[in-house]
C-alpha cells in the first residue's frame, strides 16, 4: 500500500460519525399528540436547560479546582434523560454508567444534593463518598452512577429480575455509551434478560465516540444489531429531538410492561464537550460540532415552544433565570457544606455493623 493511500484510509476512518442530516427522522408527533399538556412541555423545557446550566456550572467550578478526579459533561444529549424520565413512571428504576448528572436530576436529586457530590460534601446524594460518577437515590429508583464501563448492564437485569419476582409491574430502563456495547457484559446481560423475559429496557445512548474512537472505528455493525442473536427487539431513535424519545420510550415501556420481555434502544445523540474534562476532543472537527449544534435538543424544544405559540420569548427568559438563580444556590450550598466525617470511611462498606475487623 502506498503512503498516499494509508492516507486516504487514514482520513476515511477519522471522517465524521453519522451526520446529523442521517440521523434517523424525528417523530412527527405534536404535543399533544403525546399528550402532554402545554405547562408539561414547559416543564420539560426547564428541565432540559437545568440539566444543561448545572453543567456549565460544575465545569467552571472543576476549573476553579472546587473539586477534582473525573467529570464528565451529558451537555447535547439532554432529550434523552429528559425523555426517557417523562415516558416511565417515577417508580420505574433508572441505572446508567459514569455520564449521570443528567439522569439523576430527571430522577429527583436535587441540584443542592447533585453539586454537593461533585464537591465530595456530606450532604451530597452519595454522602459525599462517590464523586461524579456514582450518584445514587434509591428513595427515587436511582441505581447509579457506575465508573467501570458495562459492569452495570449485570446489574439492569438483577433489578429487573426483582421487580418479575416480585410483581410489582416496574420496567428497569438501563443506560450506556457505545463504547459498553462491546463489552462482554452486554452479551450475558442480554442472553439472560431474554432467556428469563426480564422487563428492561437496555438503551445504548450513541454520541458517535468512545473516548476518542468513533463508532465505526471500534465496533462492527450496527449497534442496534446486537439485539438479533437474542431475538431481542430493538430499535434506532433519533436522540436530539425530545418528542422522538417520549414517543418511542413511552411505545417501549407499554409493550415491557406487558409482555415482561426486554427491549433494546439505540438512541443517536451527540455530546458537545470532550469526553471527560482532560478531553480537547481533537478527533473531530469544528464543522460536525456545529452541524449537531445546528439541532440542539434544547433549542429544538424552544423554537417549537415559540412557533406554537405556547410561550413567549420573556416566559422562557423568566424559566432561564429561574434555573440560573437554583443552580447558583446549588454551588453556594456546595461550597458551604462541610466534609463527611472521617467515621464516614467505615460506613457503607460491611454489612454487620459489629464486624470483626471494626472491633
Amino acid at each position: 500500500m502506498s503512503n498516499n493511500t494509508d492516507k486516504a484510509s487514514i482520513t476515511s476512518r477519522t471522517a465524521s460519525i453519522i451526520k446529523a442530516t442521517d440521523l434517523p427522522k424525528p417523530t412527527r408527533k405534536t404535543h399533544k399528540g403525546l399528550n402532554i399538556s402545554e405547562e408539561q412541555l414547559l416543564e420539560l423545557y426547564e428541565s432540559m436547560f437545568l440539566q444543561r446550566r448545572f453543567e456549565e456550572r460544575a465545569m467552571q467550578m472543576y476549573q476553579k479546582g472546587k473539586f477534582g478526579g473525573f467529570l464528565h459533561l451529558y451537555i447535547g444529549q439532554e432529550a434523552v434523560s429528559t425523555g426517557s424520565g417523562y415516558a416511565l413512571n417515577d417508580d420505574d428504576d433508572f441505572i446508567t454508567a459514569y455520564r449521570d448528572h443528567g439522569h439523576g436530576l430527571v430522577k429527583g436529586i436535587t441540584p443542592k444534593k447533585a453539586m454537593a457530590e461533585l464537591f465530595g460534601k456530606k450532604d451530597g446524594c452519595s454522602r459525599g463518598k462517590g464523586g461524579s460518577m456514582h450518584y445514587f437515590d434509591p428513595e427515587k429508583h436511582f441505581w447509579g452512577g457506575h465508573g467501570i464501563v458495562g459492569a452495570h448492564l449485570p446489574l439492569a437485569a438483577g433489578i429487573a429480575f426483582a421487580n418479575k419476582y416480585q410483581e410489582n409491574d416496574r420496567v428497569t430502563i438501563c443506560f450506556f455509551g457505545d463504547g459498553a456495547v462491546d463489552q462482554g457484559a452486554l452479551n450475558e446481560s442480554f442472553n439472560l434478560a431474554q432467556l428469563w423475559k426480564l422487563p428492561v429496557i437496555y438503551v445504548v445512548e450513541n454520541n458517535g465516540y468512545s473516548m476518542g474512537t468513533a463508532v465505526h472505528r471500534h465496533s462492527a455493525g450496527k449497534l442496534a444489531d446486537r439485539a438479533i442473536p437474542y431475538g431481542m427487539k430493538y430499535d434506532v431513535v433519533n436522540g436530539m429531538d425530545l418528542f422522538s424519545v417520549i414517543d418511542k420510550v413511552s411505545e417501549v415501556a407499554e409493550h415491557v410492561r406487558k409482555t415482561k420481555e426486554p427491549y433494546f434502544l439505540e438512541i443517536v445523540t451527540y455530546r458537545y464537550r470532550g469526553h471527560s474534562m482532560s478531553d480537547p476532543a481533537n478527533y473531530r472537527t469544528k464543522e460536525e460540532l456545529e452541524e449537531y449544534k445546528k439541532i440542539d435538543p434544547i433549542e429544538r424544544l424552544k423554537t417549537y415552544i415559540l412557533e406554537k405559540n405556547i410561550a413567549k420569548e420573556k416566559d422562557l427568559e423568566a424559566i432561564n433565570e429561574k434555573v440560573e438563580e437554583v443552580v447558583l444556590d446549588a454551588v453556594e450550598f456546595a461550597d458551604s457544606n462541610d466534609f463527611p466525617d472521617d467515621e464516614e470511611l467505615y460506613q457503607d462498606v460491611y454489612a454487620d455493623d459489629d464486624f470483626p475487623y471494626l472491633t
